[in-house]
This record gives structure tokens, C-alpha cells and sequence, in this order.
């Protein structure tokens, strides 16, 4: 007997669609049981003509737990994550302190217990002591970040040795290191160039051609290095055409976000504060590369780099644009801004769960419990019902910070029911029973 059945929907899986019933028992997927067929449960969920999708894994995420709380903690990021559809968080190191030694990393793992809605996987970041290494990899986190411009000096690694010598500090490891790619000779460059602070000499000290020659280098060096590399958010012309020839060069990924997929730097003139990042918005033949490299498959993970942060932070005087924190809010939204794109035709529902679940799940070493609808994986499941349309709303953002750039905007389904290893975890917007989610780590 299962614990629960769930029937009647349309199981969507990155390989295609299907009409199936899943049975539940001890937080999996036990079977994947055919339309109608006997099968007893002590909880029948009814799914009629409904889409039953694999829980969104978001590969990039700020938490900003411990130490930037006013922002956002482990509690209300992933409270936004679970109405949003996201059940499981892979959270980025750049907190306070950043998670760099294996102590950090534990008390971080620790602070969470008990205080997080979903899953979630923390990242460490690749700080210049590469002796850390060995201690943090015995803890198995999701990933290892590596940045090459625009961080404080104990984790910059500017130069090309430096970049080699770290990923050569893995040799041997099963693991993964994602990549930010960035140039910090052309952010020191612009910034003696142009001292404006205006929006224009922001986009002038991330370029394209900063992007693009950190896809470059990243992919160089990890063929030599023979290192697992992930690359951050892409958004240009020319950051797509350097992945696209160069990706076959070394085991690598990339993602992009949905602030990259929609808007453009002439937006800052409207929304400014709330649009601020890092990269900085490109224009609209910027995104309508992405657009064609996300149709073409380039594009392996959409993830949302979520870094919310304090209303009166965004909202405060600063003497430059390149000054005001950078980041937005993207959890609660990731599922309905995926299904934008699937309403206007751009991709597929089963392209969305192959960019937002089995894709980051196998990269981020979960692939084994998390990202499709399987016998033996977690029963993390989301109910989709496409005949009720549902609208992003400032109102309903449960983030600390308290906006989404996406107000207003409609898509033709909605979010009904979301099920944690087989718990449901959240029904018609709001959250059910006590934060349930547990610490994840990256499989040997």
C-alpha cells in the first residue's frame, strides 16, 4: 500500500510527457503506477488533467544566512522557494562570513537545521588558502565557487596561473566548481576611464568582452586542469557565441537567469534600484541571443542568482549606480517566469525540467534523489493545473524584500499543491505544517 497516490495528472519528465499515476511510501516516488490501475493508498490526491512536474532545483541562490539576516534568512528564502515551486536551494557561499574554511561550513550546515521549508545544498567558495580544500571537500558540499573579478582580495583570483593553480588543487575530486565569469583588468581599466557613477559606466566596466574572456579562460583552463566547471550567468551576444564554440573543450555547464531572459539595460531607466546586478543587463540583441541559444539547448541550467535584499538598502541615496547593492529577489517567481517562456513559445514544459530540475540536479552531484518523477527519487512534485491562469504579485512575495521585478505579469497555469519527499509542503499559495527541509549533500 503507498502512503499516497496522486492521480489522474500528466507526469513531466525533461524526456517528454506522460500520463501516469505515482504512488508514494516512504518520502520516494515508489512507482510510477499506469492510468486507472488497482492501487491502494491511505491518501488519494486527485490531479485530473493536471501537470505533475519533478520539484525546481535553483542552482544559485543567496541565503545571506548567517550574518546578513536583514536581507534575508533560511527561514523566509526558503518559505519564497516553496511557494515558488523550488524544493530544493543550492546556496552561494557570499555570506558573513563567507564559507570558506570547513568550520564555516558546518556551523552553516548547522544554523540551517530545523529553519529551512526545503532542501538545500550550500556551496563553498575557493578562497586563496587552497590548503582548505581537502577539509571542505570531506563535507561534500554542492559546488566550489571561484571568482575572477569583483570580490574581496582572499577570493580573487585575477589572473590565469591563478585560475589554473586552483582548479589544479582538485585534481582527482569528484566535485564542481562553478565559475563567475568576469575580467577585473577591465573593471579596474573603466573605473579610471569613466569616475561618472552613472548607469552607462557601470555597463562599461562589465562588458561583454569581460564575459566572454571569462568563458574563455574558464574553458581553457579546465580542459588542461581536467577540472568540472559550471559558468554563472551568461547574458551576452558574445559571451553565447565563445560558449557556444569553445563548450566542447572541457566537462562544463552554464546557466542563465530570468532577469537575463526579459530585460534589458534600458529598463533601468523605470525600475533602476530593483533591476541592479551583477552582470549588468545587456540590450535587446543581447537577449535575443539568449533567446536563440536557449531554444538551440545551449543553455543547460536557468537558475536565478536570488540576492534579495533590505528595502532601505535598495531604496537609499548612493553616489554611483555601480554602488547600489546588487542582486533581486527570484525563488517565488522561477516556476511562473519558466512558464512565461513556455507560454510565448520559447520552450517546452519538458525543457523547463530539463533546465530547472534534472539538469541542475545531475550537475550539482543530487542526481541520484532529485530533479525527475522516478521510482526511487525523492517525491518532490509540484501540481500544475493549466487551466487556472495566475498573476506575480508584489503582495504575495514572501522574500524580505518584499518586490519582485516581475509584478504584474501573468502566465496560463498555476501552482496548486507541492509535495517534499512526499510530505505536501504547500497548497493554494500557502504553506502547510512546519519547515520540513533538510541539508543536502553532493553524492560520491
Amino acid at each position: 500500500m503507498f502512503e499516497t497516490l496522486i492521480r489522474g495528472g500528466m507526469v513531466v519528465n525533461a524526456e517528454g510527457i506522460s500520463h501516469s499515476d505515482i504512488g508514494i511510501a516512504a518520502g520516494k516516488v515508489a512507482a510510477i503506477v499506469a492510468p486507472g490501475e488497482a492501487a491502494e493508498a491511505r491518501m488519494v490526491v486527485d490531479a485530473s488533467d493536471c501537470f505533475l512536474l519533478p520539484g525546481l532545483v535553483d542552482a544559485h541562490a543567496h541565503l545571506r544566512d548567517p550574518g546578513l539576516t536583514q536581507k534575508e534568512d533560511f527561514s523566509s528564502g526558503t518559505h519564497a522557494a516553496a511557494l515558488g515551486g523550488v524544493t530544493t536551494v543550492l546556496d552561494m557561499p557570499t555570506d558573513e562570513p563567507w564559507t570558506a574554511t570547513p568550520t564555516q561550513l558546518a556551523d552553516k550546515m548547522a544554523i540551517a537545521e530545523g529553519r529551512i521549508h526545503v532542501d538545500v545544498g550550500l556551496q563553498a567558495v575557493i578562497s586563496r588558502d587552497l590548503s582548505l580544500i581537502p577539509g571542505l571537500l570531506s563535507l561534500a558540499p554542492a559546488s566550489f565557487e571561484l571568482f575572477t573579478a569583483d570580490v574581496p582580495d582572499a577570493f580573487l583570483f585575477a589572473s590565469l596561473d591563478a585560475v589554473a593553480e586552483a582548479l589544479k588543487a582538485f585534481a582527482g575530486a569528484d566535485t564542481l566548481i562553478g565559475i563567475s565569469p568576469g575580467d577585473q583588468s577591465i573593471l579596474n581599466g573603466s573605473a579610471m576611464r569613466d569616475r561618472s557613477g552613472a548607469i552607462a559606466a557601470f555597463l562599461d566596466s562589465r562588458p561583454p568582452l569581460a564575459e566572454a574572456n571569462g568563458i574563455a579562460r574558464a574553458l581553457v583552463v579546465a580542459a588542461s586542469a581536467e577540472a568540472k566547471i559550471h559558468v554563472r550567468q551568461i547574458n551576452s551576444e558574445l559571451g553565447v557565441e565563445t560558449w557556444s564554440r569553445l563548450r566542447g573543450m572541457a566537462d562544463a555547464s552554464v546557466e542563465t537567469t530570468p532577469q537575463n531572459l526579459f530585460f534589458t539595460a534600458q529598463d533601468y531607466e523605470a525600475l533602476g534600484a530593483n533591476l541592479k546586478a551583477s552582470p549588468p543587463l545587456r540590450s535587446p540583441h543581447d537577449v535575443d541571443a539568449l533567446h536563440a541559444a536557449l531554444g538551440a539547448g545551449l543553455i543547460d541550467i536557468v537558475a536565478t542568482d536570488h540576492a534579495p535584499h533590505a528595502p532601505a538598502e535598495k531604496a537609499a541615496p548612493y553616489a554611483a549606480f555601480a554602488d547600489i547593492p546588487g542582486g533581486m529577489p527570484g525563488l517565488q517567481t522561477l516556476l511562473p517566469t519558466m512558464l512565461k517562456l513556455v507560454d510565448d513559445g520559447l520552450i517546452a514544459l519538458p525543457d523547463l525540467v530539463r533546465m530547472c530540475s534534472r539538469n541542475p540536479a545531475e550537475r550539482f552531484g543530487l542526481g541520484r534523489r532529485k530533479g525527475r518523477i522516478a521510482a526511487g527519487y525523492d517525491a518532490d512534485l509540484l501540481i500544475l493545473d493549466p487551466h487556472q491562469p495566475s498573476t506575480i504579485a508584489n503582495a504575495d512575495q514572501v522574500s524580505q524584500a518584499g518586490y519582485t521585478p516581475f509584478d504584474g505579469w501573468a502566465v496560463k497555469a498555476r501552482l496548486t499543491n507541492v509535495f517534499l519527499r512526499g510530505r505536501e509542503i504547500v497548497r493554494a499559495g500557502r504553506l502547510v505544517g512546519p519547515a520540513q527541509g533538510k541539508i543536502v549533500t553532493r553524492e560520491s
